[in-house]
């Protein structure tokens, strides 16, 4: 309706109401490309704006075509830029790669023949309002109903790891053991609930992946709000992740661990209230004080610890510190400013002091390269359209415009899923030239007819388009050209057989592109998209650790006596010399950013899926665990201060670091292979059996006072962590061999 209302308004007031064909054209492509081609998120008001910024990029876009038209050349030229352009600003998010389409429409209609630079201002006009339209109707007129927005589908992430959260702190008080029911029908009701809200933990978080959220509400942007979102997730992932190896392994009762769980329970669901509302709310520190009584706590028991209470009681306050990062990641997602305890260099939230131009260009920085898909598909349409502006020029087709609307409407990622889109196009083409052909012998110049056909086969074709697909889409659109040309130009019989001729060349040309350029799509590079992903991670294991180990992270935190309530500082200790500004995260990080994209891009490609390949969901954890993990490692650090870790913890953290590396790369190699060979791991890693642990219950009980407990649950908690990315490791293996 909307659509239909927007595009053809303006049209017929143009063309009948002040005798302006040229303007009226302008005003239907306007309108059109923003209400069939675009996706532009957001509430009525948010999309208001949007609409209102691309009227100066439509004006800039129409003015360069119009003077680029005087030679196929130039005209070429321009396009590749603006394909190119307006294609590879989707890195910066959704609403600017919903906006593409229309920004190369925008140039494409103008650079056609006739050279009538004089006609410039008519053209402008026609499509300011085809513009300012389409803004009106779509505030005043119901349209299709909006995603769920991410950040609610996130809350419910949130809310649902806060449910798990609660019930592993239940289990770890040890009430099962003592009800009036029995202790064994109690703790056997605990870990049967806790099983309940690990699924739905986990089937929460899948709805939050990337590619399973509509495309309008995946949070890619450079925004501060969309880079929060991102990060709130990594941080709840990292909790599950931690709860899950509590489930399986934990040993009660730890009154201590279930109240700090508790805790993190409802600092989680604050989080989701947060995300939920839109607003930031007030700040609330009774979890970083938890925290640090929990390690305070840690501290003072070292001396008859175990190594399995060692690894629990890490796990345990990796799961809280990163329920606290998700609160706070809430937070500035909403407007809410960087709190001091984070601000210092290499925080877990560096892009929240950043202005808006440094986040986009680093966003647009780690894109410009080939392995990039996002770089690969801009590239790929750009120099399809510019190929065939070419052809269109030297062949002189009359309606050469239709050649390059059929490569943007019909092009896709790969080849296959570009060749399996154009035979229903073609067919539906075929039917409407046919139907059109009927059409204009039986009515002839009847412009009556055409005036109130129009509209009909409008509203009906475009409306059940999305549903009843491709062919019926592209008849209908073959019809509503011919019924609109024909109040322009004198109805000719020949049109509708140049639109099939047109489309059929445009389909083939753009099949040729995509065969010729990265034809796999991200089928061909997302394999090796997450095996340098996993490789990047594999190495960061052992960069992160021997920064630990010398103390040269990038943040050591101070202890909980230093009034900073994170908890998550391992206290003051001798300053070591180092490069502090070094990121050994970052080479991974980018890493995993564009493997996600390669994923996001292969959950939308259809045909020539690779049948052995692995849940790649599943393959990328390592990495995941890795990466977030390590932050919260050297976000507890700062300016290379931190314990002394004694010369034999070093060595077994270090040959335990070099396992674990080892074990993601066979992973790596499963993946590389497709599933050919299964490796053999080093793992599993009993607490019991841990090296680290054993030097680290050691130097508690053999040192007695003098002991460093800083040093000590460094010890564990890189242990822990290590062992953690192990454990996703195995996973891998076992769920390609299945």
């Amino acid at each position: 309706m909307w659509a239909t209302v927007a595009g053809l308004t303006g049209f017929y007031v143009l063309r009948y109401g002040f005798g302006a064909p040229d303007m009226a054209l302008y005003a239907l492509f306007g309108a059109l490309p923003l209400t069939l081609f675009a996706q532009v998120p957001g509430p009525a008001e948010q999309r208001t704006r949007t609409f209102l910024a691309v009227l100066p990029a439509g004006w800039a876009l129409v003015t360069a075509g119009t003077l680029l038209a005087a030679h196929s050349w130039s005209a070429a030229c321009g396009l590749f830029v603006v394909g190119f352009t307006a294609s590879f600003l989707g890195v910066g998010g959704p609403r600017l790669g919903g906006l593409a389409a229309a920004f190369q429409l925008y140039y494409l209609l103008p650079c056609f023949p006739p050279y009538a630079p004089e006609a410039l201002a008519g053209r402008l006009g026609g499509l300011t309002v085809g513009i300012l339209l389409t803004a009106l109707v779509d505030r005043l007129l119901w349209r299709d109903e909006q995603p769920v927005p991410y950040r609610v589908l996130l809350a419910d992430a949130v809310d649902a790891v806060a449910g798990y959260c609660a019930s592993i702190a239940r289990l770890m008080t040890g009430s099962g053991s003592s009800g009036g029911t029995g202790g064994g029908d109690g703790e056997a009701a605990d870990r049967s609930g806790a099983r309940r809200d690990q699924e739905a933990a986990y089937q929460a978080l899948q709805a939050t992946l990337l590619s399973r959220v509509a495309p309008t509400e995946r949070p890619t942007s450079a925004s501060l709000r969309d880079r929060a979102c991102y990060d709130v997730r990594a941080a709840v992932r990292h909790v599950r992740a931690q709860l899950d190896r509590l489930h399986a392994g934990a040993e009660g009762p730890d009154p201590g661990a279930a109240r700090l769980l508790d805790r993190a329970a409802a600092a989680l669901r604050d989080a989701g209230r947060v995300l939920r509302s839109g607003a930031a709310g007030p700040h609330d520190d009774a979890l970083a004080m938890a925290l640090s009584s929990f390690r305070a706590d840690r501290a003072r028991r070292l001396a008859g610890v175990t190594a399995l209470r060692l690894r629990q009681d890490s796990v345990v306050q990796a799961a809280a510190t990163g329920a606290l990062l998700a609160g706070e990641g809430a937070r500035i997602a909403f407007g809410a400013p960087l709190d001091a305890r984070w601000q210092w260099p290499g925080g877990p939230f560096p892009y929240a002091e950043l202005r808006a131009p440094s986040r986009w260009w680093r966003r647009l920085r780690l894109h410009l390269t080939p392995r990039s898909v996002l770089l690969q598909n801009a590239l790929r349409l750009a120099l399809a359209l510019a190929g065939a502006r070419l052809i269109v020029g030297a062949l002189d087709l009359p309606h050469g415009f239709w050649v390059l609307l059929t490569i943007i409407s019909l092009m896709r990622t790969s080849a296959a899923d570009t060749r399996g889109a154009l035979p229903p196009a073609f067919l539906g083409v075929a039917v409407g030239a046919v139907l059109a052909t009927l059409m204009l012998v039986v009515v002839g110049d009847t412009p009556a007819f055409y005036i109130a056909a129009a509209p009909v086969v409008f509203l009906v074709g475009f409306s059940v388009g999305p549903v009843l697909g491709t062919a019926w889409t592209q008849a209908a659109l073959t019809l509503v050209l011919i019924l609109l040309f024909a109040q322009i130009l004198p109805p000719d019989r020949h049109l509708p057989a140049m639109r099939l001729l047109d489309v059929v060349i445009g389909g083939s040309l753009g099949a040729v592109a995509s065969l010729l350029a990265w034809p796999k799509g991200a089928g061909g590079e997302l394999r090796r998209s997450v095996v340098n992903f996993m490789v990047r991670g594999a190495e960061a294991c052992k960069a992160v650790t021997l920064g630990l180990c010398q103390g040269s992270g990038s943040s050591p935190g101070p202890g909980p006596e230093q009034g900073h309530g994170i908890g998550i500082g391992y206290g003051p200790g001798r300053g070591h010399a180092g490069n502090h500004s070094a990121d050994p995260l970052r080479p991974a990080h980018a890493a995993m950013l564009l493997a996600q994209a390669a994923h996001t891009q292969y959950r939308t490609e259809h045909a020539g899926r690779d049948r052995a390949a692995p849940p790649w969901e599943t393959a990328m954890q390592p990495g995941h665990h890795t990466v977030s993990g390590g932050e919260l490692f050297l976000a507890a650090r700062r300016n290379g201060e931190g314990p002394d870790v004694p010369a034999d913890a070093t060595t077994v953290l270090m040959t335990l670091a070099d396992r674990v590396a080892d074990d993601c790369l066979r992973a790596t190699q499963l993946v590389r292979s497709a599933g050919a060979d299964v490796p053999e791991l080093s793992g599993p890693y009993p607490a019991a059996e841990s090296a680290p642990l054993r030097c680290a219950v050691a130097q508690a009980q053999t040192r007695g006072p003098d002991a460093d407990p800083a040093a000590i649950l460094l010890i564990a908690d890189t242990e822990a962590w290590l062992t953690g990315v192990a454990h996703d490791a195995a996973r891998v293996v076992r769920t390609a061999a299945r």
